[in-house]
């Protein structure tokens, strides 16, 4: 009978303490207290024309690099200029020692003074033997025998000469002057070191750098982008369209004078997966080397992009993120893609983002996905006012 009388009482609170429980989760929801709720400046996302730069790694090459090279062999007997000189045409660099070239002229002038006597022997002989022959003392053969040894007197004479020159070129071969204006490159051999024509290694480099070509190449996704983004029937129109290129230096300094890309292979190498493009830039004081890494700035106006300033924005495990807001006011985190602007203070957005959302602009820290904001609208003027054409 306790029993009977027990469970029935038993039943009731356990019932009574459930929708107790309920009532209190419900009441403790995710749903924030309107005291509780702040105000976010937002911003709606419109396309507008924005500039940036695409950064490229490129080598530096004089507008003219020639090799110096023997054309003779020989010892390095001299060396008349140091890596890095500046030099003029003319100029000596160095000279090569071979007494065999200085025997070849001596021998040559010994047989043109032999020659030159065979000659004058040979026309005494025909003067002799012509008057003989006009009184018939002698047959016209003799005279016909001794003008055609003349001619092979002086024919040997001609060969002996030619010899001579060519002893005298070699001998001259041996003496290497600039053959233009530039800077000495690396001086691989040194005094005493032998060397010919066939060695791998010219004997130095000489660079003109009056003007200076920057290379550099642009992967096939690059290359694609190029030539969708880029306005011109062919390649050369579109590269002739291009704003002026800025060198930045191995120290991260910005060389003064802008350059002009000249010329685009178009074509991808297998061995790269890369086509290469040619900046020129003039180097009246000789600041910028020959064979220097650089980097190649090229910037390019975008008609219609979505631009957000960088401080709307945070990092987590490598990935950019902003806080959109919804509908009903609340954040979701979104990852994005962009590109910086050439100024450092805005991304353009490549992915994640499009027209008419509306993001979080500042005070980032704290915010969770889900929380419930009171937006607050912002002037865009005054938020692009740093984001410039291309001048």
């Amino acid at each position: 009978m306790k029993l009977k009388f027990i469970l029935p009482v038993l039943f009731t609170f356990v019932t009574v303490l459930f929708f107790s429980c309920k009532s209190k989760t419900e009441g403790t929801g995710a749903s924030i207290p309107a005291s509780e709720v702040k105000d976010y400046a937002v911003l709606t996302l419109s396309p507008r024309k924005a500039k940036v730069n695409f950064d490229f790694p490129a080598t530096i090459q004089g507008q003219q690099v020639i090799e110096i090279r023997p054309k003779v062999d020989g010892y390095v007997d001299a060396i008349y200029v140091k890596e890095g000189a500046t030099v003029k045409k003319g100029q000596l660099l160095f000279r090569i020692n071979n007494p065999q070239y200085e025997q070849d002229v001596i021998t040559a002038t010994a047989s043109i003074k032999s020659a030159v006597a065979n000659v004058d022997a040979a026309k005494m002989e025909v003067e002799k033997v012509r008057p003989l022959v006009e009184k018939e003392i002698v047959s016209k053969y003799e005279l016909e025998s001794a003008q055609y040894t003349l001619e092979a007197k002086e024919a040997a004479l001609a060969q002996a000469k030619a010899t001579l020159a060519n002893a005298q070129t070699n001998l001259g071969y041996t003496i290497l002057r600039s053959p233009q204006d530039g800077v000495i490159g690396n001086i691989p051999y040194k005094v005493g070191a032998l060397v010919n024509s066939t060695n791998t290694e010219p004997l130095t480099t000489l660079s003109n750098i009056g003007n200076v070509y920057a290379y550099y190449s642009l992967n096939e996704k690059q290359l694609l982008q190029f030539f969708a983004s880029t306005p011109g029937a062919t390649i050369q129109e579109k590269v002739g369209k291009l704003a002026p290129a800025t060198l930045i230096l191995a120290d991260g300094t910005e060389y003064p004078d802008k350059g002009k890309v000249e010329t685009a292979s178009g074509l991808i190498t297998t061995e790269t997966g890369t086509a290469s493009f040619k900046a020129i830039f003039i180097n009246p004081l000789g600041i910028i080397r020959s064979g220097a890494s650089a980097t190649v700035r090229i910037p390019t106006m975008i008609e219609s992009a979505i631009v957000i300033p960088q401080s709307a924005t945070y990092e987590l495990q490598d990935k950019r993120l902003v806080y959109q807001v919804s509908r009903d006011n609340k954040l979701s985190s979104v990852a994005i893609t962009t590109t910086p602007t050439d100024d450092g203070k805005y991304f353009i957005v490549n992915s994640g983002l499009k027209e008419g959302d509306t993001i979080v602009l500042e005070g980032l820290i704290g915010l969770k996905d889900g929380n419930q904001i009171i937006p607050r609208k912002v002037n865009t003027d005054s938020i692009y006012t740093n984001v410039h054409p291309i001048k």
